[in-house]
């Protein structure tokens, strides 16, 4: 039977995360990393079917998901979330066809650059990203620490955190932040992270100064992150290593990248180790990179 690209739907989205677990799985293990990725409640995917569901696609074969595409959009700014093939169906272009569809995504969005996080190892990935006008820009690395080492090592200046609300005065807050730091209002993902139970999001304050934000998950994964000054980075990771280990979660993790310096010294001082090298790739340059920690490769 041909294969069959459609919309995707709420129904498709737990299916598709199996998929895409598979998948990452799959690339993780041929290179050395092992299995790295676990299936989770798609909450996000389903935030984003909600809010423009012309950016989530799959790719269908007598009733089975063979691949699953997903972008989002917010400002000028369109950002491939996950692109990717069930390992028992890739070389059949089924990629090549998803990227065209979100591709139109990008177009009729009327964004103005296009920016996606991959693996560092996946260079067929990058290539094809090449070929259509997206070009490496910045490393990501994923550290992570045990809390147990992490308690005992714990240490440097912090900032006051103040928890963070969905009020009008706090968006306002950190829609300025993001518009100096990434180049685009974030209010949306804001809205659904203030909504997660599972997160917890503090403002962060030199003094009577606002100077950044950040989030930390239940499972210890701090991001994303942001500082309005650069020499608040070193300060704002610190206390988000602190938040993290209040939440109790056996592992604590982020994403640095690599002009991050302050947040990546304050990560090696205190132990943490690189798990996996990522990478961001885009169009254009954008963002203040020094300043700014993804949440993960899907969220940004």
């Amino acid at each position: 039977m041909p294969i069959t690209y459609r919309p995707a739907r709420d129904r498709d989205l737990e299916i598709s995360d199996r998929l895409v677990v598979a998948s990452i799985n799959d690339l993780t293990q041929r290179h050395g990393f092992g299995p790295m990725a676990a299936s989770r409640p798609p909450a996000f995917q389903l935030f984003s079917l909600k809010d423009d569901a012309d950016g989530l696609w799959v790719a269908e074969e007598a009733g089975e998901i063979l691949g699953f595409a997903w972008s989002w959009v917010c400002g000028d700014l369109w950002f491939l979330a996950q692109l990717f093939v069930s390992p028992d169906h890739q070389g059949r272009s089924i990629g090549s066809e998803l990227l065209k569809r979100t591709f139109e995504h990008a177009k009729n969005s009327g964004a103005t650059n296009r920016a996606l996080i991959t693996f560092t190892f996946n260079t067929v990935s990058q290539g094809l990203y090449i070929r259509h006008g997206l070009f490496p820009r910045c490393p990501i690395y994923n550290f992570s620490i045990s809390r147990e080492l992490l308690r005992d090592r714990l240490k440097g200046r912090q900032l006051r955190s103040v928890p963070l609300e969905e009020t009008a005065s706090d968006l306002q807050k950190l829609t300025r932040i993001d518009a100096g730091v990434v180049d685009v209002s974030r209010e949306k993902h804001h809205r659904y992270l203030l909504s997660d139970k599972a997160t917890k999001g503090v403002a962060l304050y030199s003094g009577e100064e606002c100077v950044g934000y950040a989030y930390v998950s239940s499972s210890g994964h701090i991001g994303p992150l942001a500082v309005a000054r650069a020499d608040a980075l070193g300060g704002a990771f610190t206390t988000a290593l602190a938040l993290a280990l209040e939440i109790g979660s056996p592992q604590v993790s982020a994403f640095l990248p690599g002009a991050a310096e302050a947040a990546l010294k304050t990560a090696v001082e205190h132990g943490m180790r690189i798990t996996v090298p990522m990478l961001l790739m885009s169009a254009r340059e954008f963002g203040d990179w020094s300043g700014y920690l993804p949440r993960n490769p899907g969220f940004m």
